[in-house]
């Protein structure tokens, strides 16, 4: 029996319509994006905050996550060091899936309220400005930005790194940031 290829299975399966750049092979452990995830810089933002979201006891997509950033993608969470000075933790992708298991065992709801983004050709920057909540339509619990960082590579879009500020007394979110502030 011949053996099947990633791209003959592809033809198979009948995705022989997705964007040429998607053709590709993901590395090892990267699985297939949804196309509506990596599109578009809306559809990737939206996937973002749906991956890390949701009730207690719901799984978090963390597949879904992983089709959404770069493999070498990182993540840096500035938190409170042991003198009070601000630290930040670097780590993968994967590091910050283990670090976060927990937040299927509680709910967490995620949502961006506002975004600004900076574009210059195939890169993006973008300050993304969320509230969090522990049920859906339940009371805001807290506020801050994510700073994120993002390419096109010509057919879909990777988040490469991203960070906020989490400390315990980080400052307000700046009226910037927020819906309607300048």
């Amino acid at each position: 029996m011949p053996r099947l290829t990633p791209v003959s299975f592809l033809l198979l399966a009948g995705l022989w319509s997705l964007p040429a750049g998607l053709w590709s092979v993901p590395a090892q452990g990267q699985p297939f994006p949804r196309t509506g995830d990596v599109a578009t810089l809306d559809g990737l933002l939206k996937a973002y905050y749906e991956v890390v979201s949701g009730p207690a006891g719901q799984p978090r997509q963390w597949a879904r996550d992983r089709s959404l950033h770069h493999p070498d993608a990182q993540v840096v969470i500035v938190d409170d060091g042991p003198d009070g000075t601000a630290v930040a933790q670097v780590m993968t992708l994967a590091d910050y899936h283990a670090r976060s298991a927990g937040l299927a065992e509680r709910g967490f709801f995620e949502y961006e309220i506002h975004r600004q983004v900076q574009r210059h050709g195939a890169v993006a920057h973008v300050w993304s400005t969320y509230e969090w909540r522990t049920t859906e339509d339940g009371p805001v619990g807290g506020r801050g930005v994510n700073s994120i960082q993002v390419f096109h590579d010509g057919a879909r879009w990777w988040i490469t790194s991203w960070m906020y500020d989490g400390r315990r007394d980080a400052p307000p979110v700046p009226a910037e940031y927020l819906p309607g502030g300048h």
